[in-house]
């Protein structure tokens, strides 16, 4: 069983940065491949970045060339840092993690969430 935590979340001005957080629990963080997920008020929950266990990275276009997923598996803990931030990226974020390392960008192939941190960007 893996246990996630995040912090971070906060309300910033438009252009402005964030970094969050994801503590995990377990000896076997970095065979695990973690993601972050979003979700907005009324819409789906969609995939933000993930980097696997071998730590290949990878993001949504949306957010690519401002957001970086990065990892240290010394502390159990994945990063995603926030640049250039825009009113659209407020959504609650989520960390997500699954033993392996995968490719997978659908939330149904995660096993473990956090639960959660506001993310708030006003214009």
């Amino acid at each position: 069983q893996v246990q996630l935590v995040e912090s971070g979340g906060g309300l910033v001005q438009a252009g402005g940065s964030l970094r969050l957080s994801c503590a995990a629990s377990g000896r076997t963080f970095s065979t695990y491949t973690m993601a972050w997920f979003r979700q907005a008020p009324r819409k789906e929950r969609e995939f933000v970045a993930r980097i696997r266990s071998s730590g290949t990275t990878y993001a949504v276009e949306s957010v690519k060339g401002r957001f970086t997923i990065s990892r240290d598996n010394a502390k159990n803990t994945v990063y995603l840092q926030m640049n250039s931030l825009k009113p659209e990226d407020t959504a609650v974020y989520y960390c997500a993690a699954r033993p392996g390392n995968y490719a997978s960008l659908r939330y149904q192939d995660y096993n473990y969430w956090g639960q959660g941190t506001q993310v708030t960007v006003s214009s």
